[in-house]
């Protein structure tokens, strides 16, 4: 149900350019997004409660993985491979405007309180709710996967991913999706079925909406993850060095 949008054959690529003068109109793109969100604040405030953390000895993606092994950090960084993977799916599921498209108007039937039945074009609200809630998930499986890695890289795209979700805060707040004080996400479905489905459709569909962006943020720490796979000295589940190995195999070493 996703689009033909490859992870790391169509975004990533375009981002490892990012910082030089050959990143290409996306990396532009990516640029400005990073820009508007340090711009309308809300990146200050995410980094700021980042840092707070950091100087008060909590937990931080950082923090938590100083002491991590490289074995441990070799199924860490799979880890973070394998759910960017799927919030991406996810996301695109969502952004789909073709056949499989979630948000496209049907013959809605209901009945009224004397029994008299009415059908008329609108929204599967359950259909939209279950693709959103799967979204949700795996939003939340790609930043707990990030926690546990040992990598600059990987967590400084899971802050900008946090902080592009931080500024969208009130919109997602309207259709009944919430913030958690560890940046993960939560959906009530009373509040959301409820919600104007025509609001939903603008968070998560077209280019540069709310699920455009965090499909490419996905595409971009799972190539942060990939990169860090290849340059590192790691070991896979069964011991053996992963030395120059292709990091793309790195999963399935651990089965």
């Amino acid at each position: 149900m996703s689009l033909n949008i490859q992870a790391k054959t169509n975004f990533s690529f375009l981002f490892s350019g990012l910082g030089s003068s050959s990143g290409g109109g996306m990396g532009n793109l990516n640029f400005l997004s990073d820009y508007a969100s340090i711009k309308n604040g809300s990146y200050g405030k995410v980094m700021k409660a980042y840092y707070t953390k950091t100087d008060a000895g909590t937990s931080s993606n950082t923090q938590s993985t100083k002491q991590v092994s490289s074995k441990e950090n070799a199924k860490a960084l799979a880890k973070v491979q394998t759910t960017t993977d799927a919030l991406k799916d996810s996301a695109d599921d969502l952004l789909s405007t073709g056949k499989d498209n979630v948000f496209k108007q049907k013959d809605i039937t209901t009945t009224d309180e004397n029994g008299n039945k009415t059908t008329a074009k609108g929204y599967d609200t359950n259909a939209i709710y279950n693709a959103v809630s799967e979204f949700v998930k795996n939003y939340n499986g790609a930043l707990r996967a990030s926690a546990d890695v040992n990598s600059t890289s990987v967590s400084r795209r899971t802050s900008y991913m946090t902080a592009n979700t931080a500024s969208y805060s009130k919109m997602l707040g309207k259709v009944g999706i919430s913030i958690g004080k560890d940046g993960s996400l939560s959906v009530d479905k009373d509040t959301f079925q409820k919600a104007d489905m025509s609001k939903v459709q603008s968070l998560f569909q077209g280019n540069g909406s709310y699920g455009y962006q965090i499909s490419a943020q996905a595409s971009m720490m799972n190539f942060a993850a990939d990169n860090e796979a290849n340059k590192t000295n790691l070991y896979g589940g069964n011991g053996l060095n992963l030395n120059n190995n292709s990091s793309g195999n790195l999963f399935n070493t651990f089965f």
